[in-house]
């Protein structure tokens, strides 16, 4: 190792400190510090005090790092001798974090030695590796949905639906749900009065208020829900585009949430479907000028349809042909970033291998359509429909189903509550699902058999991928 002038972030050098040889936190730190543009050096394990001060004088790192995953008691005087080596070198002011057991953290938060103190919990590093500490604490994450996808990599970003009954009650979980941190996009989640019948007061049924979601009735109301957003990971808002009056609604929800994406399905919404008044023909020709409008406004655009074939029990084919429609006609509507969604467990019993087939037909094709005017942004999701009503097998069906999603290698997960097939998500339920599928997705980022070499899948896919070309 010598000295060297970096021309990206710097060097993290990094180590486990006395008896300690846990080292699946600390690599995949340092993996998430090299996505971020971080050159890093793992010294091993069971370093002295000594030996990392001799390494950092050696390399002049911009960062150490050190782990300590056993007792707290012994973590008390590794903590002194690595603060003393550092003082008695030079390099008391050099910047120093730890990671390691939470019992062991509440003892670095408190020994001042450490810049920042990690227990495991992904968001929290990758927000210190990624910010630009010359503004301080306070910066806050980036605000339109590309940017905030290329921030959070390797990782995906997660989004959540939220609506309650009660416009306060939902801003208060807004509050609450952007406070915790593991949200990046929260999808309102609109009443059906306000879906059907936003600008046509005259025509709402007062005893429908709340049915289904949050009752907005105004732009103030929007409003109100970005202003209740505006702490903690500063989330993303996004809504649905309505079934009626959606020309209408774009630049409401643009301009009072800084609508995230736009999702609007292109054969359904409509008399089809019975979720509003519109013949399938104008609903139709209404999505292509909503698309066309994102598309003006440098809006992302979700053309969210595949899947409401399958849960309509629709053969797989017709799903992989409405998802490459869907994508071509956003293409043909100008769209540069497209937002693919994929519903995994759709129809219910579906097994996981046919489920994968038929997401991979999907995804080949529609990839066959990016180009540099076309970027795919791949969203993955747990069906609507698989869920237990019992709370407890409810989260291992969202556990076990994200281990399949990954299998796509998502930009975007979209996490549905566990809570699902008993109540609409509270905030608790939002916080408590999201855990869940970050757990999933720091286990299987980095290592993840490739499900799709199983010879099964790979034959359903293409058989599915030959159906649908005719």
């Amino acid at each position: 190792m010598n000295k060297r002038d970096c021309d990206k972030k710097g060097l993290i050098l990094a180590a486990t400190l006395g008896d300690c040889v846990h080292v699946a936190g600390t690599l995949n730190f340092l993996r998430l510090a090299e996505a971020q543009g971080y050159e890093t050096h793992f010294m091993g394990t069971q370093r002295t005090a000594s030996e990392v001060v001799e390494a950092a004088l050696e390399t002049d790192p911009e960062i150490i790092a050190v782990s300590f995953r056993l007792s707290p008691e012994v973590a008390a005087d590794l903590f002194e001798e690595l603060d003393e080596a550092l003082r008695a070198a030079g390099l008391g002011d050099k910047r120093v974090i730890f990671g390691g057991t939470p019992p062991v953290c509440r003892l670095a938060e408190s020994s001042g030695l450490f810049e920042a103190v990690f227990d495991g919990t992904m968001d929290e590093a990758l927000e210190f590796l990624s910010e630009d500490h010359s503004q301080g604490d306070e910066a806050i994450p980036p605000q339109s949905l590309v940017e905030r996808i290329q921030w959070r990599r390797p990782y995906p970003i997660l989004r959540h639906h939220f609506g309650l009954p009660s416009l306060s009650a939902t801003r208060e979980g807004i509050t609450a749900i952007a406070d915790a941190k593991v949200v990046d996009v929260i999808s309102i989640g609109p009443d059906q009065n306000a879906q059907v019948a936003f600008f046509r007061p005259e025509e709402q049924n007062p005893r429908q208020d709340g049915a289904g979601g949050v009752p907005v009735r105004s732009e103030d109301d929007f409003s109100a829900l970005y202003e209740a957003s505006r702490s903690g990971n500063y989330p993303l808002l996004r809504c649905y585009s309505g079934t009626r009056d959606v020309l209408k609604m774009a630049p409401l929800l643009a301009d009072s949430i800084h609508n995230a994406w736009c999702a609007v399905p292109l054969f359904w919404y409509n008399i089809l479907d019975g979720r509003g008044p519109r013949s399938l023909k104008t609903s139709i020709e209404e999505a292509k000028l909503l698309m066309a409008w994102h598309a003006e406004q440098n809006i992302p655009v979700e053309v969210n349809e595949a899947h409401h074939w399958s849960l309509r029990d629709a053969p797989d084919v017709i799903a992989v042909v409405a998802a490459y429609l869907a994508a071509r006609a956003a293409k043909a509507s100008g769209v540069t970033d497209y937002v693919a969604q994929y519903m995994f467990n759709t129809p219910p019993g579906i097994t996981y291998a046919m489920d994968l087939a038929k997401m991979l037909a999907k995804k080949t094709l529609i990839h066959e359509l990016e180009d540099s005017a076309f970027r795919i942004w791949t969203q993955v999701r747990t069906g609507l429909l698989s869920f237990p009503s019992d709370l407890s097998m409810a989260k291992g069906q969202l556990a076990a189903s994200s281990v399949l999603q990954m299998a796509l290698n998502p930009d975007i997960v979209h996490v549905v509550s566990y809570s699902e097939a008993d109540h609409a998500a509270t905030a608790d339920d939002v916080i408590s699902s999201v855990k869940i599928v970050r757990q999933v997705i720091k286990e299987t980022r980095f290592g993840l058999p490739d499900m799709g070499l199983d010879t099964n899948v790979q034959r359903r896919t293409e058989e599915l991928l030959g159906e649908a070309r005719i």
